[in-house]
């Protein structure tokens, strides 16, 4: 009897043996515990990096006030001789006038429209410098009216009076007109000062 019941227990393990899968059963991750180590692995990861980087020091803002450049002082220096130009001498120790006064058509005079006419003043070289040819006038400002300089044609020494001409041509339009002109050397240098300008003022009407 013993015997037969050891039998059918044997015979009912085998079944059972028989009826299991075969493999494994593996146990199902715990997702929860996988992402919190991975945002555990993220956040140390981060730390190394920002432990890692040296920021670079911005320069410092200065606050201060820059001190403004000093201007030179222009200094006028005109001059023909280029050995006085290399010593230094100002133009006005060789090349200077003044005016002296209106020989023909005085401020004011009344012209007609495109009427030609002869303007004279007479100035005085109050330089070193002795003028000769190329010594002329120059168109300064104001209204040219075509105007021609005449050749001063005579040698005007130092401490000398000469009359000075520029032919002109009065405007066609109605109106007053200032034209200025003023002395200037070989060179094309102008020389003299601006109370020296030579004036022709005429009314067209």
């Amino acid at each position: 009897m013993k015997t037969k019941h050891t039998i059918f227990t044997l015979v009912i393990v085998l079944l059972l043996a028989a009826c299991a899968p075969a493999t494994p059963v593996i146990p199902t991750p715990d997702v929860l515990a996988i992402r919190t180590s991975a945002a555990y692995t993220v956040v140390a990861e981060f730390t190394l990096t920002a432990a890692s980087f040296t920021a670079t020091p911005m320069p410092p803002t200065s606050t201060a006030t820059p001190e403004p450049s000093p201007t030179p002082t222009a200094t006028e220096v005109f001059t023909t001789d280029p050995t006085l130009a290399a010593l230094g001498t100002p133009a006005s120790l060789c090349d200077d006038y003044v005016y002296v006064k209106d020989v023909t058509i005085p401020d004011g005079t009344t012209m007609t429209p495109g009427q030609e006419f002869v303007k004279t003043w007479t100035v005085k070289n109050t330089g070193d410098c002795t003028w000769g040819d190329g010594y002329s006038l120059i168109y300064s400002y104001g209204e040219k009216m075509n105007g021609q300089p005449v050749p001063l044609g005579v040698v005007v020494a130092p401490g000398t009076e000469v009359d000075v001409s520029i032919n002109f041509k009065a405007p066609d339009k109605i109106g007053a007109y200032t034209s200025a002109w003023q002395m200037v050397t070989p060179k094309g240098i102008s020389f003299g000062t601006k109370e020296n300008t030579l004036l022709a003022v005429i009314i067209v009407k």
